[in-house]
């Protein structure tokens, strides 16, 4: 039995409302098809099971509900207060945020573009977040920016904008490192505007996007508890991940009291490293912190390992979250302002031939 005196994570959505729900399909891991049931944060909603079958590698879908997400419209004119003779007219809805590290921006679509083709980015008073699963349905990706980090947000109603991440990524390349970086929308509108600006003010331009119509695949993350949680340099996981993948497919996490073990095997041999507690450092992020409640030891696919690691220049420590009933959690903080998720469903070994 799963105890719930093990060490809690904040890993709960802030972009959620709270009313989200947990629940584990057959007690984990240990079926044939495990699974896990995330809520949705309308209270009407059913359950969305995320089954993880146990297939070939590196593909073990996640099955979901979709919903259809578009651009916030504005409700028909019959429906809108008359407005008084006289009065000035009013103003649509409309969207804008201004980012004075404007390269933080850039270093988020860098991060994901790899991941995800098509997106809802949603805006609400709390923030500019999105939340999204790689077409192959094995990752999911929740990415929150809140609304303080930003110089100036105005959001009069929440909107959400599709949009095609490898185009975002192309018009952001247009910025400067140092640009400040505006996004407009008004509401009813099919496009979304990206203005750069020079820290100087001499130099400023302006793309226009057309806006998409997504079906998004929106799912209430419930707040969790997790076996081991291994803190450590978003460098040194990045290092680790991209060394272990001239040899093998796939990684074995397995955190113990010796500390965190990294191995894969492959046709020309095997490799192993071990990261142990290290606090005694000069500087915090070069510190290794682990959190463990008992031993735990999983299996995932290298190739969604590395694509995660693209947001290490986001941050100079990762999070890594593992439990046998929960998909990993690989987790960078962005500064003060938010983070950005990765979640990832453990590959189920058919045969003893990967254990370390």
């Amino acid at each position: 039995m799963w105890d719930h005196n093990h060490s809690r994570s904040h890993m709960s959505d802030e972009s959620s409302d709270g009313r989200g729900r947990e629940t584990f399909g057959g007690g984990g891991f240990s079926g044939i098809s495990p699974s896990i049931s995330f809520y949705s944060a309308s209270p009407n909603a059913i359950p969305i099971n995320l089954a993880f079958p146990s297939l070939p590698p590196p593909l073990y879908p996640l099955k979901t509900t979709k919903v259809s997400a578009r651009v916030s419209r504005s409700p028909p004119p019959s429906s809108q207060p008359r407005r008084r003779r006289g009065a000035p007219p009013r103003h649509a809805a409309m969207l804008e945020l201004r980012l004075v590290q404007g390269s933080l921006l850039k270093k988020v679509l860098e991060a994901i573009r790899d991941l995800v083709t098509d997106a809802n980015f949603d805006c609400s008073g709390t923030g500019f977040s999105l939340q999204a699963m790689d077409s192959s349905h094995v990752a999911l990706v929740a990415l929150l920016l809140r609304s303080e980090g930003f110089e100036h947000y105005r959001c009069d109603r929440n909107l959400s904008m599709g949009m095609n991440v490898n185009n975002m990524a192309k018009m952001l390349r247009c910025a400067g490192n140092e640009d400040i970086i505006t996004i407009k929308a008004d509401d009813g509108s099919d496009t979304v505007t990206f203005m750069f600006e020079s820290p100087n003010q001499d130099k400023i331009a302006d793309f226009e996007m057309k806006l998409m119509d997504i079906d998004s695949e929106h799912l209430g993350i419930p707040d969790s508890e997790y076996q081991a949680i291994v803190r450590m340099p978003s460098s040194e996981f990045s290092r680790i991940c991209k060394d272990l993948s001239s040899i093998g497919d796939t990684v074995i996490i397995s955190v113990t009291k010796e500390g965190v073990k990294f191995s894969t095997a492959g046709d020309i041999g095997t490799a192993n490293i071990v990261c142990r507690q290290n606090k005694t450092v000069d500087k915090p992020e070069d510190a290794t912190i682990i959190e463990m409640q008992e031993p735990v030891s999983l299996t995932f696919a290298l190739r969604y390992m590395n694509s995660f690691t693209k947001a290490s220049p986001l941050s100079d420590q990762v999070t890594i979250s593992l439990s046998s009933e929960l998909p990993v959690v690989v987790e960078y903080k962005i500064a003060e302002m938010g983070y950005i998720r990765f979640y990832l469903a453990p590959k189920i070994e058919e045969d003893e031939d990967m254990k370390p």
